[in-house]
């Protein structure tokens, strides 16, 4: 199996998510049906079906995570420095609009693009990957090409 590059805050969140499904989720859930069983008839019982749903989406998830973290390459931005590569926070201007914004280079689990977390998977970061600071970049996006100067290059 290929392993699943992430940052360390990114690898404690879902670490975070996985122990609330255990410890909290899962144990809610699991009242619930034992409650709703009380009430007798399950193939009318709504309550009891809705809950069954939540147990497998609960279900499914803890799995999924699990896969995940077994997989995950936790890399750590601090230890790494110059061109542009996993992990990099990235400030870049867009050359048409003088517009700037700033992304971290994450992993696919972890990726937010409103939170400025942006997947090592997507065209834009994909086109940034061994960049330098004022060095031009041209991005083929959904919307268009794109064209960037890459301002600053931080790892923290």
């Amino acid at each position: 199996m290929e392993k699943i590059p992430m940052t360390r805050t990114g690898y404690q969140k879902l670490e975070a998510e996985l122990k609330q499904l255990k410890s909290v989720e899962r144990p809610s859930v699991i009242r619930a049906i034992a409650e709703a069983r009380e009430h007798g008839d399950l193939s009318e019982n709504a309550e009891y079906h809705s809950a069954r749903e939540k147990q497998s989406f609960i279900e499914g998830r803890i799995k999924e995570l699990e896969g995940v973290i077994g997989l995950a390459d936790v890399i750590d931005p601090k230890t790494l420095s110059g061109s542009i590569k996993f992990g990099a926070k990235v400030t870049l201007v867009d050359e048409d609009t003088d517009e700037e914004k700033t992304w971290q280079i994450v992993g696919e689990q972890e990726a937010n693009i409103e939170a400025g977390l942006l997947n090592i998977k997507s065209p834009i970061a994909r086109a940034l990957i061994g960049k330098e600071e004022g060095d031009s970049v041209e991005v083929r996006t959904p919307g268009g090409e794109k064209s960037y100067e890459v301002l600053k290059i931080v790892y923290e």
